[in-house]
């Protein structure tokens, strides 16, 4: 190609699809739909990279999976009772004999329960599906990341994504968050490739999976929506009145694939089915839009713990202080934003530098740029909403934001990496910098946890920064935007040798300083990617080691001035300098709720640092002995039982869980077992107990049905009073389980103002009428013999 001659503008430069390493030996195979990417045929060391990453995930996720137990004894519960029964599959109820749902759709249910009932009841029947889908979403990110950006990038995304801790945490849990994680990446996957060749097919595959993920956690899955739908209008190869066409076919199908269950669901007769766990009227809808919708983000939510706009002038309520710097703060920050820096200069440096593309003249380079606002539109909406938000905020669902921030950080690397000039030094070498100490700072509020890893990231981050700012890696000869190979600039996929570039000092003469600082960019690169990644990879060998349990956890060793509670502080929040456990909680105990604590959340790591106490077993499970989160040594109990020193922190047999048993299950004696299990095939429910996390012990020990009343919360307004007493009446209930949420001692059962709900009511006429059997420590009432 004759170089322009003096005088002529120069034409606006954008990055190479690929350079010619990155291809191989095989020429780029020609797209055969007009205006689709042009796919370039894979280097040799692609696959085998690829398939590796996969299987280090897989180890990664699977190892010592069945050390915690059933998790979230909740959502295990349930998934027994859909194993056992279709009815209970299909709604998603807590129980076989179809009592109350879980306060979720059933999606995230369904692959668990067809496990158990192929493989039978057990933690890994609960859990792999969940670490499976873990790495089904590095492989799907590292395919739709490879197609324009080229298998180096689709490998740093996909590596980033695996060892992001929240994504470790979720990805071996059986929470909602792995299936919804797994979806939104292939419906964006989808997304991409519509952007590509305009095919409507792919519109519908995207809305097919918002559909399944509304069904998988309501209202969050489309959060995204917005900002992918404007993507597409903008910057799709099809007529613009094409695109309306193809959004609302997309539309329809979301419509279907989500909303056939709902109008089943409406449309039985509430007398013969579960009642909706979450809502206070029966209804889907209304949970949909109040507790699981809108009440998150305004804090309104009737019948939550902590909920109902919490404390005056605190920002998110109940659960941490909103704003901007919420996903940075001492509870967030390990979970999610070691990267979360670099993707947002990543994101701003690549939609910068193809600004200026356009389809008609730079195909590629354009499409590049929509995939740019893509994962960056899906990151904001995310992220701006998360930080806002005042309704319940749990750490774990920081998950959501993972592949976005992945794929952008691969993106982003690869774009600049093959782009010669100041600003492709300039951008790397910065992020590196910020990322090196952000990953000091966030390591630094665990200072007695590996303290030698902070100054080792902090340091090699900024040798690897110094290094790519080597001019012998941009170079002052390289036009900008022009790519470098190992002999010098490269134009034409030829080492430049014209006048201009000789007299710049580029040409062939100087091809060995030029090969010697290749070397030294590649090297620097490489420590650039080690000091990223190496704080997120100890978060996470962190969390791989420390069994996990319980409604609420998080990833990663004990943090100082974190605010503790369920995801940023219970209402009261907790002392000055008090520390978040391994598991959300705190050091020192936590307020009794019931009649003690259980729960299988592990915290090897802060028993070894003497934060927590020594594990038993939960369960009937090997567990470790944490501390719940937001809750201080000696502090008064929350409603519900007695606190004082080390409260939850002592796990005696049949001795309910955190609160009352609302975040963590019991541990289930075998006596107490027996017990339950004697002649339980003459009632409907071998017991009943007040709030879903202490029936779920009891089921899950003599997997037989267990009323959970008053759901999670142990305020829904199922059972009444009236409709229990008939139960008992007729001999359909054989034991009431004392001391859950409403039980005796207070509690909040039936809602935030605690005793004169219908679970109290329950719980008062229980304990008037009928004869206690004692057990070990645990408490039950004979419902068919009377006082």
């Amino acid at each position: 190609m004759t170089p322009p001659p003096s005088g002529t503008p120069a034409q606006p430069s954008y990055p190479p699809p690929l350079t010619s390493q990155e291809r191989g030996p095989a020429s780029v195979v020609a797209p055969q739909t007009p205006g689709a990417a042009a796919q370039p045929a894979q280097p040799r060391w692609a696959r085998p990279a690829l398939l590796a990453l996969l299987l280090v995930t897989a180890v990664l996720y699977l190892w010592s999976l069945s050390a915690s137990g059933y998790a979230n004894q909740f959502y295990s519960a349930a998934v027994q009772a859909g194993s056992e029964s279709w009815k209970a599959f299909f709604f998603g109820s807590s129980d076989a004999a179809n009592s109350i749902t879980v306060d979720k759709p059933p999606a995230a249910l369904w692959p668990m329960a067809l496990s158990v009932r192929l493989f039978g009841l057990g933690s890994w029947a609960i859990l792999v599906p969940e670490a499976l889908m873990g790495v089904a979403t590095v492989g799907v990110l590292h395919g739709a990341v490879r197609r324009r950006f080229g298998a180096g990038a689709g490998l740093l995304a996909g590596g980033a994504l695996a060892v992001t801790p929240v994504a470790a945490l979720m990805f071996r849990f059986n929470n909602p968050d792995a299936l919804l994680c797994l979806l939104m990446v292939c419906a964006i996957a989808a997304v991409l490739r519509a952007l590509d060749d305009g095919r409507t097919k792919w519109l519908v595959l995207a809305g097919v999976c918002f559909g399944l993920g509304f069904l998988t956690k309501t209202l969050q899955a489309w959060l995204i929506l917005p900002a992918l739908a404007v993507v597409y209008v903008c910057c799709a190869p099809v007529a613009l009145r094409r695109r309306f066409g193809q959004l609302l076919l997309a539309g329809l199908a979301i419509v279907v694939s989500g909303g056939w269950w709902v109008a089943i669901v409406e449309l039985w007769p509430a007398s013969s089915r579960p009642y909706i766990g979450g809502s206070q009227h029966n209804s889907f809808l209304e949970l949909t839009f109040g507790y699981n919708g809108f009440g998150r983000i305004t804090g309104n939510e009737t019948g939550s713990v902590g909920g109902g706009g919490g404390r005056p002038g605190a920002g998110g309520g109940g659960w941490g202080e909103t704003g901007i710097t919420r996903l940075f703060s001492s509870d967030m920050g390990g979970q999610i934003s070691w990267l979360l820096p670099a993707a947002l200069i990543l994101l701003v440096a690549g939609v910068w530098v193809l600004r200026r593309a356009r389809r008609a003249t730079a195909a590629e380079q354009a499409g590049q740029r929509a995939e740019f606002l893509v994962w960056g539109g899906a990151l904001l909406t995310t992220f701006a909403t998360f930080s806002f938000m005042s309704g319940i905020f749990h750490q774990y669902y920081n998950i959501a934001l993972a592949p976005y921030i992945a794929a952008l950080v691969g993106m982003g690397a690869a774009l600049l990496w093959r782009r010669g000039g100041r600003v492709a030094s300039l951008v790397p070498a910065a992020t590196v910098a910020v990322t090196a100490g952000w990953s000091y700072v966030l390591l630094g509020r665990s200072p007695e946890w590996l303290p030698w890893l902070r100054w080792t990231v902090l340091a090699v981050g900024l040798v690897a920064a110094v290094g790519l700012l080597l001019p012998v890696r941009a170079g002052a000869s390289v036009r900008d935007g022009e790519p470098v190979g190992d002999r010098g600039p490269v134009r034409d996929g030829e080492p430049v040798r014209d006048k201009e570039s000789v007299r710049a000092g580029a040409s062939a003469t100087a091809g060995a300083p030029l090969r010697a600082g290749r070397r030294v960019a590649v090297l620097a690169a490489g420590l650039g990617v080690v000091t990223a990644l190496a704080g997120p990879l100890a978060y996470t060998l962190n969390t791989v080691d420390t069994p996990k349990g319980g409604s609420i956890i998080t990833a990663g060793p004990s943090v100082r001035g974190g605010m503790g509670g369920p995801g940023g502080g219970f209402p009261g929040g907790r002392p000055p300098g008090m520390w978040r456990g391994t598991n959300g909680g705190t050091a020192g105990g936590a307020p009794g709720g019931g009649q003690g604590a259980g729960g299988p959340q592990g915290t090897n790591q802060a028993t070894r640092q003497g934060n927590n106490q020594p594990g038993n077993r939960v369960g009937n499970q090997p567990n470790n002995r944490g501390r719940l989160p937001g809750q201080g040594a000696g502090r008064p109990g929350f409603p519900g039982g007695a606190g004082g020193p080390g409260g939850l922190g002592e796990r005696g047999a049949g001795r309910m869980g955190g609160m009352g048993g609302l975040l963590n299950g019991s541990k289930v004696s075998d006596r107490a077992k027996a017990l339950l299990e004697k002649d339980a095939g003459d009632y409907t429910w071998a017991a009943a107990a007040i709030g879903a996390q202490n029936a779920a012990s009891y089921q899950l020990a003599t997997q037989k049905p267990v009323m959970a009343i008053g759901g999670f919360n142990g305020s829904d307004p199922s059972p009444t009073l009236a409709q229990f007493q008939a139960y008992v009446a007729d001999g359909k209930i054989h034991y009431f389980i004392a001391g859950g949420r409403g039980g005796p001692g207070g509690g909040q059962g039936g809602g935030q103002g605690g005793g004169q709900g219908g679970s109290s009511k329950i719980t008062a006429w229980v304990t008037k009428t009928f004869k206690k059997v004692t057990v070990g420590s645990a408490t039950f009432y004979d419902l068919t013999r009377k006082a």
